[in-house]
């Protein structure tokens, strides 16, 4: 389709979307509505912004955060703390803290970010990652993306101490798992071997859709405060949530065995952590609604996307398939020539940590 300008595009894909943003409105309605209950249950006042020092120890803020986390999210318990540094850093923990020398782990949505490579030591054995601990790794995916029940079934056996879902795409070109596909996984995993656990990478994924995967089988899930559920306000952090006694051996990792969730304190305030969460069900469908006006827009200039702009989303990723590394590079320095903070910086692309 020729279309004469791009106001003209971005209003043909703004009718286009109609339905597609009615939908999520409906689920912001559901999800803020959730959120909204986990204050008021926990009696969140103005108190609990409060920031603490030294060792932390009954810090109502940090506790009455992680309890509202918990029930906002439908798990049994949740650690949340800013001194988890990144996803990368919570997933990390989450993986050594359920994790024994001996054990196995499978990743059940194929490759992992490339990010944690690392700590699992695929490829090559870094010091200090699960390899060097003794801990093997596999991986299981369809060529189109989807789960391979049947070998992540064969996979599983006694030695099988974690199955790792990640939900996102990332930066895969497939599509992000649904609920449905995550719950089926743990379905197979906890039927094959009950003691291992399913962990979920859930970054880029809360309040895509009205559950989380602790909600369909999921035994724990870990994420970033500076991703989707600290609603761009959450200055850093991380967390997990699942099970309780999950929790509670990654929070041995976090902090360490016998200290566990009880000590961390945060001497700036907590009220920016729970603005967030607040905010967090209308800034994810507002991300999203970008996302699939950005999918429809660049359908109509004759590009692919993935997802298509009124497909079903778990994560709020959108890629776009430029066709050179010249249109990349125009592109990341046409969207940080609009932008309100350093409008005048021209970025070039650079390996990165």
């Amino acid at each position: 389709m020729k279309l004469n300008n791009t106001e003209e595009l971005i209003l043909r894909a703004e009718r286009d979307c109609e339905e597609v943003f009615a939908h999520l409105a409906r689920m912001e309605r559901e999800n803020f509505a959730r959120v909204l209950a986990a204050f008021q249950e926990e009696n969140v006042g103005a108190q609990h912004f409060a920031p603490s020092t030294g060792y932390g120890f009954d810090d109502m803020s940090r506790d009455t955060l992680c309890r509202v986390y918990a029930r906002a999210l439908g798990a049994e318990s949740a650690l949340v703390r800013p001194q988890i540094t990144c996803g990368t850093h919570a997933l990390a923990v989450t993986l050594f803290g359920l994790l024994r020398p001996g054990q196995n782990m499978l990743a059940a949505a194929g490759r992992p970010y490339d990010t944690l490579e690392s700590v699992i030591g695929i490829e090559k054995k870094v010091d200090g990652s699960l390899a060097d601990w003794g801990v093997g790794y596999g991986e299981e995916l369809n060529a189109d993306g989807t789960p391979n029940l049947p070998a992540i079934e064969a996979a599983v056996n006694e030695k099988t101490g974690l199955v790792l879902v990640q939900r996102s795409r990332g930066y895969a070109w497939r599509p992000a798992l649904t609920l449905e596909q995550i719950g089926a996984i743990s379905e197979v995993v906890h039927r094959k071997n009950p003691r291992a656990v399913v962990m979920v990478d859930n970054c880029y994924g809360e309040f895509t859709d009205t559950r989380e995967p602790v909600s369909v089988g999921a035994d724990i899930m870990a994420g970033s405060l500076i991703k989707n559920i600290g609603g761009g306000l959450a200055p850093t952090g991380g967390y997990v949530a699942g099970r309780e006694e999950c929790v509670a051996r990654v929070a041995d990792r976090v902090g360490c065995p016998g200290i566990g969730a009880e000590a961390g304190s945060y001497a700036a305030s907590y009220r920016p952590f729970y603005q967030g969460l607040y905010m967090a069900p209308h800034t994810v469908m507002q991300a999203i609604r970008g996302a699939a006006l950005c999918a429809r827009a660049y359908e109509l200039a004759g590009y692919e996307t993935s997802p298509a702009f009124d497909a079903r989303r778990t994560d709020i990723i959108q890629a776009i398939k430029l066709r050179s590394p010249e249109k990349m590079v125009a592109f990341c320095q046409a969207l940080q020539a609009v932008s309100p903070i350093d409008s005048f910086a021209r970025p070039e692309p650079d390996d990165m940590p």
